[in-house]
Order: structure tokens, then C-alpha cells, then sequence
């Protein structure tokens, strides 16, 4: 608890009306009193004597906060507390609101059944409040003397029609105070031309605390350097928002962060605009004319970079790239990631991170890398939080250790529910010997053997068919993600596949291993519909070797399975087949030392492409259904035709 009584309110009086002082222009219009004001040094008034407090405590029937009353025996009222209060109360202007701006009955229809003691607090403000602002724009200062500390203090609310806002809540009076004198700063920092220039013993102390913020935030020591960049930025001093940005984003932070003065400089853009461009895209309500709001003061190359750049976040081609050796390990780092390792490819750029080489002395980390469609998933609160406290940038520290990894080892994390619970059932196929690329010409044919480029699954289940324009109901193609399964094998998986039928099911598992061996994976243990199933089958140079299914209760199985993989051991004394998946998963892993990477399929990018059919086709007496689309060139307008338009057609 802040000792209010304590405060030197004359040096900080006194500092901030020479600085007000300071900063008015020669050929500026002031008032009489202002004119008064600024040839004497003093923003205030004389001193209330304790009796002029006593009568005003008298007149009012309340005793006045600490700090208030500390305030007023140096200065009985204030002129241009911040930007829009022009005449601050004192001893004999203070009054009670009692709802005289009749704002209650608004603030009280907003309460809906679930607002909270707080916000009925701010609702009934108007009616008790004792209001200090005397002239203002617009602008409410309201003391609540029902919102109390334990030091006797006040609370101050602010409010302004025009910001469309709730109630600002200050703790206290010198609170309040202190904020209105770091708007004050705000408001001065950014000078038109012809205006003075704002430089006081303020502005270079903390011009001198954003330089050491950001050789400490290069040192690796984040958390020092944000709390000093947030103080200066507070204050509007420049660089401090735009340093302080680039921490918050790495931290997982997206909102209001701009690189304020940063972005738009040539010299940071081709690191800054990424992240700033992605965030905008992320949010497909927002008008792609509201960018601009980001790219105040660009010029028009490098607002054309930035829409430029928007369109391949969109289209998932943006691809980051970095200089020097560090720029190598990005490229290494990617090739991992897209093959499902985003472990191994956070430890390749966290490791050729002393390498990194920034664009200029305001450039605290790379960053455009979370912009990328592959990189970008990789960063999480601690991997952000991993990086910020590495040495880099030629500076010296203590480097931090290794964030644990995001993938566990083996198959048994499937067995665990998502977020959601939607994970019910899947089906995998792993292959041995082979590159991830050359799943898709195992598994699929014609078109559907080219692998997309890196996207979430979701993403993959609803782009256009592009050019698949018959569908069957017979039909069983799975969309499937490709990557690396641990050493020497790869996968193809999906996640949320179609109901299984053991009538017309025929494993991939042959087809797969030809030249190498291959294992296949279908489990619907926990699925919301149907009896709860799992199959698996193993094949060698295109031959299956053994398999069994377990559905409706009843286990088939064929060749000579092992004794770690042996169904009976499963399901012969569980009554819940559900409990039967981790063991399971557990044992394919010991068999065949595989890992399916959770990550990446989870959270990351990757490679995609549609199988063949999962299932036989139909036999004499079977019913389908088959949907064919025709997909015409657009026509022209008007009515008009095009070369190839047939006569009669339209």
C-alpha cells in the first residue's frame, strides 16, 4: 500500500507546470489565465489553508480523502489536468453529481442479470460521486466515496462520452493525478512541425530508461526491460511502444500490438509487417481498409508491400526468410516442422539464435517467422518466453534452458481426450524405409496423389475439391496428413474419418509396403456412434502378413500375430473396449518403435492428400449413390456468348 500523505505534490507540481510552460509555441492563443499561468511556472492556485478544507469537508458532510486533502494544501484546484480536463476543483468548486448529467438511467439499462458488483458500482456513480472536473471536454471526474482502500482513499472515475468506454477507476486522487500528467506527455510527444520541441528532464530520464530497456530485452532479460518500456510508453515516448511490441507478440500477445513507428520503417518491415499483416488476416471480419490504420505514415512501396504480403498470409505462401547463418537454420528448421518435428525445428532456431542478425539497433528479435504458415505454429507462451531470455544480438547473458517439448513419445497421447472431446476416432498408416513425399503415390491415385501445401487439417476438410467432381457413397477416401514417425518410418493420418464399415473395409496396409512394410491403424474405441471397433494390420513387399478387427464384441484375426500385439490380451478381460486404446497404442509403439508427432497435428501445418477408397467397391445388388458436379466457365456479361456456346445454348 502506497503511503499517499508522503507524496512530494509541490516538486511534482512544480515539474509538471514547467513543463506545460515549455511546450506552448510562441504563436499559440491562450487564455488570460493561461498567459498568467505560463509566465508564472504554475499550473495551480494558491493553497487551501486547513480552515478553507475544514468549511468544504463542513458544506459537503464527508471528510476528504488523504491524498486530496495533501493535494489541496499545496494547490486549491488545478488547470489542464491532461488533455481535456481544463479546470480541476478545488476547495470551493467540489460538489456532489447527484445524477445531474442524468447518466444513471443509461449506465443502469446496459446491467444485464450477469453484471457484476463492480460494474453495478460504476452504474451508480453518478448519484454519490463528488465531481472535481470544472471545465472540461466532455470529460467526468467523479471521487466515489463508497469505493474505499484501507488507507482511506478514494477511488476516482474518469469518463468520456466520446471514447466510448466504461468508467477509467484510479485508486486515489494522486493516481489520477499521475495518470493525467502521463497523458499530458502523451499528448506533447508527437509535435507538429513549427511546434517546440518536447524535451524536459522527464523525457530524457526516460528516453535513457527505453536505451537500457532495450539492451537489457537483448541481454535476455525480458521481464525488466518490458516493465521499463510499458512506463515509457505511458508517457508517449517514442520507441518505447514499438520495442515494447515485439515482447508482447512473442509472448502470444495480439492485440494493440502494432510496432508503433517500427512496421513502417523500411528498415524493420520485412520483420514486422508479417506478424502485423497476420493478425489482420486472422480476423476475416475486418475490412482490408482498416489495415491502414496500422500503416499510419508509410509511404505507398511499403503500403503495397503490406497488402502485397497480406494476400500470401491468406494463400499460405508467405515464407519467411532471414539472412546469414540463421537464415540457414530457418530454412532447416522449416523443412522439419513440415514434416511434423516441430521440436526438432524449435531447437534448430532456438540454437542459431546467437547467429541472428538484427535489422537495425530497434530490432529486438526475429519475428517474422510467426507469420509463416510452417514456423508459425511453433511458438507457444514458454517457447516465446524461451526466447526472449536468450542472449542475442551481440549482447552478453546467462542463456536460459530448454523449453520441454510438445510431443510425447509413441501413439498413446491419441488415447487421450482433446480439447472438445473431438478426437473420437482415427486411422493412420505408417510405412517404413520411405520419405513422407512418397505416401501419396502409395495411397492414392491420380490427382489425389499430390500433396497439398502445408495447412491445417481443418483447412484441408473445407477448401474446394478443386478438380474432384464426382462423389460416391461407396466411397471411402481418406484426407490424410503426411510427416515423419520417428526414426526410419513416416505416417499418414487422419483424424476424423468416416464411420467404419468391417463389411466392405479393405486395409491400404498392402498396397503401402510394397518393397518395405507397412502398418495400418483404425481406432473408434471411444466413437459417439456405433459399436466401438480397432483394427490393425501389418504387410511386407505387398503382402499382408497378419491383422485382426475388433467390432461388436468379437475379435477376427488372420496370420501369426505376436504375442505383444495379440488382441486376446486386450479385450479378453475388458468389459470396456475404450480401456483397451492406450495398452494398445502402447504396444504398436513397442513393436515397431514409431511416434506420431501431437503438435503438428494438432496445432501445426502439414502436407495433405486424399487416399484411395478405404473401402471394396459395390457387388451385384448393392444400392449407392453418386454425385457428379459440372463446374461451368463463368459466363459473360450481359448475355453475351462465348466462342465454344453451342447454338441454343444460354
Amino acid at each position: 500500500m502506497t503511503d499517499t500523505t508522503a507524496f512530494d505534490w509541490r516538486a511534482f507540481l512544480l515539474k509538471w507546470s514547467e513543463e506545460w510552460a515549455s511546450s506552448l509555441s510562441d504563436d499559440e492563443t491562450r487564455s488570460e489565465d493561461d498567459e498568467a499561468a505560463r509566465r508564472a511556472g504554475w499550473l495551480g492556485f494558491p493553497p487551501a489553508s486547513e480552515e478553507r478544507i475544514a468549511a468544504m469537508e463542513e458544506r459537503l458532510g464527508r471528510r476528504m480523502p488523504p491524498s486530496y486533502r495533501e493535494f489541496l494544501k499545496v494547490s486549491d484546484g488545478w488547470r489542464h489536468a491532461g488533455g481535456f480536463v481544463w479546470l480541476l476543483a478545488g476547495t470551493e468548486d467540489a460538489r456532489w453529481h447527484h445524477d445531474e448529467s442524468g447518466l444513471t438511467e443509461s449506465f443502469e439499462e446496459d446491467l444485464d442479470e450477469d453484471a457484476g458488483p463492480e460494474e453495478r458500482q460504476e452504474a451508480g456513480i453518478w448519484r454519490r460521486g463528488l465531481q472535481l472536473d470544472v471545465e472540461s471536454d466532455i470529460t467526468y471526474v467523479l471521487m466515489d466515496p463508497e469505493d474505499v482502500g484501507e488507507d482511506g482513499e478514494w477511488a476516482v472515475y474518469t469518463w468520456s462520452s466520446w471514447r466510448a468506454a466504461p468508467p477509467e477507476r484510479h485508486a486515489n486522487f494522486l493516481e489520477f493525478m499521475r495518470e493525467m500528467h502521463r497523458e499530458f506527455h502523451c499528448l506533447r510527444a508527437h509535435r507538429a512541425d513549427g511546434e517546440p520541441v518536447f524535451d524536459n528532464d522527464t523525457t530524457r530520464n526516460l528516453d535513457a530508461l527505453v536505451e537500457e530497456a532495450r539492451l537489457e530485452a537483448l541481454r535476455g532479460g525480458w521481464e525488466r526491460a518490458g516493465k521499463a518500456l510499458d512506463e515509457a510508453k505511458g508517457y508517449g515516448r517514442p520507441r518505447a511502444a514499438g520495442l515494447g511490441d515485439q515482447i508482447r507478440r512473442l509472448l502470444g500477445q495480439t492485440s494493440m500490438v502494432y510496432f508503433d513507428g517500427l512496421a513502417t520503417d523500411p528498415r524493420y518491415a520485412p520483420e514486422l509487417l508479417p506478424p502485423l499483416v497476420a493478425e489482420h488476416a486472422a480476423h476475416s471480419y475486418r475490412d482490408d481498409s482498416t489495415l491502414m490504420f496500422s500503416l499510419r505514415g508509410a509511404d505507398d512501396d511499403l503500403v503495397s508491400l503490406a497488402y502485397a504480403t497480406l494476400d500470401q498470409v491468406r494463400s499460405g505462401t508467405y515464407r519467411y526468410t532471414a539472412a546469414g547463418p540463421f537464415g540457414e537454420a530457418v530454412e532447416r528448421a522449416r523443412e522439419l516442422a513440415r514434416w511434423g518435428d516441430t521440436d526438432g525445428a524449435w531447437r534448430t532456431l532456438m540454437d542459431a539464435l546467437p547467429l541472428w542478425e538484427p535489422l537495425g539497433p530497434d530490432h529486438l528479435a526475429p519475428l517474422g517467422w510467426v507469420a509463416d504458415p510452417v514456423l508459425g505454429p511453433l511458438l507457444t507462451p514458454e517457447r516465446g518466453r524461451e526466447l526472449l531470455s536468450a542472449p542475442r544480438g551481440e549482447q552478453a547473458g546467462e542463456a536460459p534452458g530448454p523449453t520441454a517439448g510438445l510431443d510425447p513419445d509413441g501413439l498413446a497421447w491419441l488415447a487421450e481426450p482433446d480439447p472438445g472431446n473431438n478426437r473420437t476416432s482415427y486411422r493412420f498408416v505408417l510405412v517404413e524405409g520411405v520419405e513422407p513425399e512418397e505416401l501419396s503415390g502409395r495411397l492414392a491415385d491420380g490427382d489425389g496423389a499430390v500433396l497439398s501445401e502445408p495447412m491445417t487439417l481443418w483447412d484441408a476438410r473445407h477448401r474446394p475439391p478443386h478438380s474432384r467432381t464426382e462423389f460416391s457413397s461407396y466411397e471411402d477416401r481418406a484426407l490424410m496428413a503426411v510427416g515423419r514417425a520417428g526414426t526410419g518410418w513416416c505416417f499418414a493420418f487422419e483424424g476424423d474419418p468416416a464411420p467404419f464399415d468391417r463389411r466392405r473395409f479393405v486395409s491400404p496396409a498392402a498396397a503401402a509396403s510394397e518393397g518395405t512394410r507397412a502398418v495400418v491403424v483404425w481406432s473408434g474405441l471411444r466413437a459417439r456412434h456405433g459399436e466401438p471397433f480397432f483394427h490393425l494390420s501389418v504387410a511386407r513387399d505387398g503382402a499382408e502378413q497378419y491383422a485382426f478387427t475388433y467390432a461388436g464384441g468379437e475379435i477376427r484375426q488372420s496370420g501369426e500375430i505376436p504375442r505383444a500385439l495379440d488382441p486376446h490380451r486386450f479385450f479378453g478381460a475388458l468389459a470396456d473396449g475404450a480401456e483397451a486404446e492406450r495398452p494398445l497404442l502402447e504396444a504398436v509403439t513397442g513393436e515397431f518403435g514409431v511416434r506420431l508427432p501431437r503438435h503438428a497435428l494438432t496445432n501445426g501445418r502439414l502436407h495433405t492428400f486424399r487416399s484411395r477408397s478405404w473401402t471394396r467397391p459395390p457387388r451385384d445388388g448393392e444400392t449407392y449413390a453418386v454425385i457428379r458436379m459440372h463446374l461451368e466457365e463463368p459466363r459473360p456479361a450481359a448475355g453475351g456468348r462465348t466462342g465454344d456456346d453451342g447454338p441454343g445454348q444460354s
